[in-house]
């Protein structure tokens, strides 16, 4: 699986723009055309260019890929979008998973990071039964309590990520011990935060947990 994932080949992307409920317009970056697709949600400190080669990663594994712009970044807007990390980004998760619907897919998860990863779920909270199949959380968790979630999730955190408030892993435990049926929790060694994991000797085994969760029946 290392092998293959290193040897992804270049994906050629198109960008889309699509509105959200609240009056916003979110752009994204488009990989590949399966009817099994994918939404990249950034952290704070990154946009949907950071992705690239994760979103090739999934392509090869034969899924569409959607990266996108929270509001307030690149040429994404919409209310909130002067302090995105108060705005409801969610709304811009939900824009994203219901362009893939209406665009052909048969199945839409979410794979959220930090900050894309609370709206992520908050984006699951408030979804339809069955827009969303899965979520993934990097470093991340719900917004929202995690009971709420409707449908499976796979928590991602290295043992010493830590913010200015101290360590994420104990509050990611908590809502992960929350969260309904079928859910996973993998702890990493380190201290890389969430989309940080991919600069380290983790990232291929990211990728895999990533690639075998979503795939999975």
């Amino acid at each position: 699986m290392a092998a293959f994932l290193l040897a992804a080949p270049a994906a050629a992307q198109t960008t889309v723009s699509f509105p959200t409920e609240d009056g916003g317009l979110v752009y994204a970056d488009v990989y590949g055309e399966a009817e099994r697709a994918v939404v990249l949600a950034h952290g704070g400190q990154f946009n949907k260019e950071s992705w690239k080669k994760q979103a090739q990663m999934l392509e090869a594994a034969k899924f569409r890929v959607l990266a996108l712009d929270f509001r307030g970044y690149g040429k994404s807007k919409g209310p909130g979008d002067s302090d995105p990390m108060d705005a409801p980004l969610y709304q811009d998760v939900l824009a994203a998973v219901r362009y893939l619907r209406t665009s052909g897919a048969k199945s839409v998860s979410v794979v959220g990071a930090s900050m894309g990863g609370w709206a992520a779920g908050d984006a699951s909270v408030a979804s339809q039964p069955g827009e969303i199949d899965r979520v993934v959380f990097l470093g991340s968790a719900p917004g929202r309590p995690a009971n709420q979630l409707k449908c499976p999730s796979l928590f991602i955190v290295a043992r010493n990520d830590a913010s200015g408030d101290g360590p994420r892993l104990p509050g990611i435990r908590e809502q992960y011990e929350k969260a309904p049926q079928p859910k996973d929790l993998i702890v990493l060694e380190g201290s890389a935060h969430a989309q940080f994991l991919f600069q380290t000797d983790q990232a291929d085994r990211v990728m895999r947990e990533i690639l075998r969760f979503l795939s999975a029946k």
